[in-house]
């Protein structure tokens, strides 16, 4: 039997309009603070309303608009290093990857790519600046995760992550009133890429009944959200607030049971191109679905008939067609359909570095390639 540890965050604010919460927990514990935020937030009506008293409070702010490498961390760390004392990430799971980075480097003496998984040769410690994440997409849920994914498509062609415990922000603020108004593309990539961390974690290796049950309420969530995301009615309320939920309850049941062949893929394929990481984890999703339905491994099946009766409340002789069925039919965008280019080099050059990871079956290099032929045809 495997056991399960949920390593959560410490406080956490949910809720329409809790990013107001934001400047009394700064000015209970005033202390020179970093914010770390993309442009888009600087530029809309969430930032208007908290400016003033907000700018007073903090010491500057770096902009962050992709997935942060390790010379951008590392100057960020010695541009700040000894002057900041607490960190407030802004934005989507970039911008909240790269303050986490930030705010762990900040109190380690060597570079990142020393202590970077796949390539580092230094082990982490706990020492990190404390963190307040405030999420403005619902994805990577890494608002309540220990890792911290830093890329560097520039020399070593590496995506991995910076790892420990202590990591997962002290706060989090969770407001679904953040998503409102972004583009169809970017919900629906993200809310993908949340769909993706629960059913991986739902049919992971690692798996037990309690993480099991976390990611089967976090796609209960998904479901309740994913074909109203970008109404501009009660109903799209309703859809961002679970959708938000689905993505924190993604990020805790990845925690707990990992990950696995789409995310063994997806990550290397994120190391040479600038596709969204959320869009390629749904590409390769929908033909792992097909490699699903022809299973025969009896604890797959098992597992995905009683998620079909679960999410859809029917028994089906094919629940995982089915489930990529309704992801198309009720998808606000089909991010699918947009022709993006992957050579049969860079195929290759991802194939020899991918993974099963946590997966029940050992996917087969012939179907890992089968999967990213589907995906980038």
């Amino acid at each position: 039997m495997n056991i399960s540890q949920m390593i959560s965050n410490r406080q956490t604010f949910f809720g329409n309009g809790s990013l107001r919460e934001l400047i009394p927990l700064l000015e209970a514990s005033p202390l020179p603070t970093l914010l770390f935020c993309g442009r888009s937030f600087l530029q809309g009506a969430a930032y208007a309303s908290i400016k003033q008293p907000l700018d007073g409070l903090l010491l500057g702010h770096e902009i962050v608009s992709h997935e942060a490498s390790p010379d951008e961390i590392d100057c960020w760390v010695a541009r700040w290093r000894g002057k900041v004392s607490r960190v407030v990430a802004i934005g989507g799971g970039s911008v909240l990857d790269a303050a986490k980075a930030f705010a762990a480097l900040s109190e380690h003496p060597l570079p990142t790519l020393r202590y970077l998984e796949k390539v580092g040769d230094s082990k982490l410690s706990a020492n990190t600046l404390p963190l307040i994440a405030i999420p403005t997409t619902a994805g990577t849920g890494s608002e309540v995760t220990q890792n911290a994914v830093v890329t560097d498509k520039a020399t070593i062609k590496v995506k991995a992550s910076l790892r420990h415990p202590n990591f997962v922000p002290q706060v989090a603020i969770l407001d679904p009133l953040l998503l409102k108004g972004a583009p169809d593309q970017v919900l629906a990539c993200c809310a993908i890429d949340a769909f993706t961390h629960l059913f991986e974690a739902y049919l992971s290796a690692k798996g037990n009944a309690f993480s099991r049950q976390t990611a089967i309420s976090g796609m209960q969530a998904f479901i309740n959200g994913w074909p109203a995301l970008n109404r501009d009615d009660r109903l799209g309320d309703d859809a961002r607030e679970q959708m938000m939920m689905a993505s924190w309850l993604g990020g805790l049941s990845l925690s707990m049971a990992g990950l696995g062949v789409i995310h063994g893929i997806a990550g290397e394929l994120g190391a040479i191109k600038d596709y969204h990481h959320g869009e390629v984890c749904g590409r390769l999703l929908l033909p792992f679905l097909t490699l699903l339905h022809n299973s025969q491994h009896p604890q797959q099946q098992q597992l995905m008939t009683e998620l079909a009766s679960k999410l859809f409340d029917k028994v089906s002789d094919s629940p995982a067609l089915l489930l990529a069925e309704w992801i198309k039919a009720q998808a606000i965008t089909p991010f699918w359909q947009t022709p993006q280019p992957l050579s049969e080099e860079e195929r290759q050059w991802i194939l020899a570095r991918s993974n099963s990871k946590n997966s029940l079956v050992d996917y087969s290099r012939e179907q890992q390639y089968w999967m990213l032929q589907q995906a980038y045809p």
